[in-house]
């Protein structure tokens, strides 16, 4: 009986967990939400120094680690036509001070295994406990003694000259700039920016008395999160920053906020090279953190922009596929001088209707109102967020310090959840209606105008241009008068002549380069070889020193491949099928009359160009031909893929003589959202390639 017993109970005991197996597999029905987190904020340990300075502490002792971040609250200044002042202060703070070498100071962070860094309004330090008082003592040594010389000052210049000029054909630096000057004025604290002419206008005198007028006390925060006592925190901080003295500041100005539009507008600029259009919608508004409105204006920049599930994303993304992404964004400021913005950016073709369905979207959430489903989803993510950066001890004292800063109520994130959660539906739809103001916002468009304009007109709204630097300008001319007779062979006949005419062209069998690859975003250089062997072989691979080959193209004149990582990728048909179509290594000398048309005379990035268009197996070519030079200084080519039209841009320029002929130095390669630049090193004509290099 009692064995009988023991399987009876086995068998409930397996039915019971069968059940509950079940049960935890059941996906029909929403699961229960649990009790809403209750949260207890501690408030930060403080103490204020006689210089002005505030010191928060926030002691955790999980790890014997400890972190100081200096924040000076200035209100925000403009450098007119300075813009770059405080950039390049940022780049020279935190290289060594008036006490300690840069090289010095440098190794010693190292040594300590500690990081210390510096911005033009505050700077940031840490490392283990036990170093932490040398920390401190360094990091405030480079706070009130910087190690400002005439020599770091040229070099930064140097480089901040340099990066303008590398983004001048970038057209999201463009966006960038022309939209908050537009939005806000060129003269505005958060409209000015920096150009080649305003770092050109800074001396050195001036980052000097920058620093002494906005590198001061008076109303710092120092927040130190880690394993120390407040005891110890409170030594070491007024033992090291006790002594920095106030200044006597200038009282500035609080921003004001810049009238919108009063009707919608297009705001076109012109970028002959790129390939996608940086479309932004925006408005002014005037939203505080302390406003009752805040916690209902996150919930409706979240559903229309805030991520993938954004009413934008699905749209332009995953609906009509026209960009990688739709995203919008809503600021708040304690001045009350914000903006809100919605951007993508979108393949030219599509530029226009990428408008009108960002226009429909931002109407869609002011008109109807949001599923609840859509606004407690927007809530959980907030909530998740929110509880899950309350697991890091530097969230305490950055909220603290935001309460301070923002002017805040004290139980401000104490009551966050609460808050988000009490925002309804109907809240939603009235902050969608004051802050997003299609009736009042600037539609931004930098993009190719010869490709984009004439559908961009169709929109119904007017358009106003300007310029990369935000100055109104009239519309662009995109082709101008043809000399009269001319031919596209004629173009193409001189651009052979120039290069080192038909004859030495024809005596060309084989060319080999070596080039240093920059690629955007990439941490590392590659070096690249490129060989080809006429009629049509081909040969690319590219390395990284001490990784070796990374990538390799062949085509040895009948097959080919790609391969990378260790991968081997046969070439396709149609691949093989063009590349055995070339005849020879200088194309243009092989072209016909019949298939290829002299269709204008362009700017090309300021340069006169004749534009030369040629079609083959529904793959569209462009040429690009300098009309006083006659040297080829641009590629577009655009192939359909997946119902998209896809194109490459290769821009060459720095044209130098190799064996009588002209050849380009410099090569820059856009394709999509990659960005590729060549700087050839190395060119041989008829020597260094052989048939087994294509293998």
């Amino acid at each position: 009986m009692k064995t009988l017993k023991l399987k009876l109970a086995a068998l409930v005991g397996m039915a019971l967990m069968s059940f509950g197996v079940n049960a935890q597999l059941d996906r029909s029905q929403m699961p229960e939400a649990g009790p809403e987190p209750v949260i207890n904020l501690e408030d930060p340990q403080e103490f204020k120094l006689k210089n002005g300075i505030t010191v928060m502490v926030v002691e955790n002792n999980k790890l014997p680690r400890v972190s100081y971040q200096l924040s000076i609250d200035n209100k925000p200044y403009a450098e007119g036509d300075k813009a770059g002042v405080s950039s390049l202060l940022s780049s020279m703070l935190g290289n060594g001070t008036t006490n300690v070498s840069k090289d010095k100071f440098n190794e010693e962070v190292d040594f300590l295994g500690a990081n210390i860094s510096f911005g033009s309004s505050g700077g940031f330090g840490s490392g283990l406990v036990k170093y932490s008082d040398r920390i401190v003592e360094l990091m405030s040594d480079a706070t009130i003694n910087p190690l400002l010389t005439k020599e770091e000052f040229d070099k930064e210049k140097d480089k901040l000259i340099e990066n303008l000029k590398s983004n001048a054909k970038s057209s999201d630096a463009v966006a960038g700039r022309v939209v908050g000057a537009l939005a806000y004025g060129k003269d505005h604290v958060y409209g000015e920016f920096t150009t080649e002419e305003t770092v050109n206008n800074v001396t050195f005198q001036d980052v000097v008395d920058f620093y002494k007028v906005r590198f001061a006390p008076n109303n710092a925060y120092i927040v130190v999160v880690g394993d120390i006592s407040v005891k110890d925190a409170k030594k070491q901080i007024k033992k090291y920053f006790g002594k920095w003295e106030k200044v006597d500041l200038k009282e500035l100005p609080t921003p004001e906020l810049t009238a919108n539009v009063s009707a919608p507008e297009i705001n076109f600029v012109d970028m002959p090279n790129a390939t996608q259009s940086n479309i932004s919608i925006t408005n002014n508004v005037d939203l505080k953190q302390s406003d009752e409105d805040y916690f209902a204006a996150l919930m409706a920049n979240n559903i229309l922009g805030g991520g993938g599930e954004g009413y934008l994303f699905k749209n332009l993304r995953e609906d009509k596929g026209y960009t990688y992404g739709a995203y919008s964004s809503l600021g708040a400021s304690r001045y009350g001088v914000s903006r809100f913005n919605a951007s993508a950016k979108v393949r030219n073709v599509v530029t226009d209707s990428a408008v009108v369905e960002f226009l429909k979207e931002i109407k869609r959430i002011r008109t109807e109102p949001v599923e609840v489903q859509t606004l407690d989803n927007a809530k959980a993510k907030y909530v998740g967020r929110f509880v899950m950066a309350l697991e890091r001890p530097q969230t305490i004292a950055n909220y603290a310090l935001n309460v301070r800063r923002n002017n805040l109520p004290a139980d401000f994130y104490s009551n966050y959840l609460e808050n988000i959660n009490n925002v309804s539906v109907e809240d939603v739809q009235r902050v969608a209606n004051k802050y997003f103001s299609v009736d009042n916002s600037r539609i931004v468009v930098v993009g190719k105008g010869s490709d984009v304009l004439e559908n961009l007109e169709k929109v119904g709204l007017p358009i106003k241009y300007y310029d990369k630097y935000a100055t109104a300008t009239d519309k662009p001319v995109f082709s101008k008068p043809l000399p009269e007779g001319l031919t596209a062979s004629d173009v193409i006949k001189n651009y052979v002549k120039v290069i080192g005419g038909e004859a030495k062209l024809r005596e060309v069998k084989s060319t080999l380069q070596s080039a240093d690859v920059t690629i955007a975003g990439a941490p590392f250089k590659p070096k690249a070889v490129i060989k080809q062997m006429a009629p049509n072989m081909y040969s690319m691979e590219m390395s990284i020193e001490g990784m070796g080959t990374i990538m390799k193209q062949k085509f040895d004149g009948k097959s080919g491949f790609q391969e990378q990582q260790g991968r081997k990728i046969p070439m396709s048909e149609d691949d093989v099928s063009s590349r055995k179509k070339t005849q020879g290594l200088f194309p243009e000398i092989y072209m016909e009359a019949s298939n290829i048309e002299l269709e204008s005379l362009t700017d090309v990035d300021g340069v006169d160009a004749y534009k030369i268009v040629s079609t083959e197996d529904g793959k569209k070519t462009i040429r690009f031909y300098a009309a006083d030079s006659g040297l080829l200084i641009r590629t577009e080519n655009t192939t359909e893929a997946q119902g998209q039209s896809i194109t490459s841009i290769t821009e060459y320029s720095d044209y130098k003589e190799v064996k009588g002929i002209m050849v380009p130095g410099k090569m820059k390669i856009t394709n999509g959202p990659q960005v590729i630049e060549m700087d050839i090193n190395e060119i041989k004509i008829n020597e260094g390639v052989t048939a087994e290099d294509f293998n």
